[in-house]
């Protein structure tokens, strides 16, 4: 499906300024159909997936526990 610059800002959660950007960059592959430029949404499944398993990541490593060093020792 086809989404409009402003759509595509809204669903990955950026500026219009920085989707622009990132068309001008050929990071994001577009589409410029004589009035608008359209950007398949396709692109981005990979996208979301990865920044869920970012966060799940993030999360198990914030609640992981720090071990205690057994190298310190305690001589007052």
């Amino acid at each position: 499906m086809y989404k409009t610059i402003e759509e595509t800002a809204i669903d990955l959660g950026m500026s219009e300024h920085q989707v622009h950007r990132l068309v001008y960059e050929g990071r994001i592959r577009s589409v410029y159909d004589g009035t608008q430029v359209l950007i398949n949404s396709g692109q981005f499944s990979t996208y979301f997936e990865q920044l869920e398993r970012i966060k799940e990541e993030i999360e198990i490593w914030c609640n992981t526990p720090i071990p205690e060093d057994i190298d310190i020792k305690d001589e007052d």
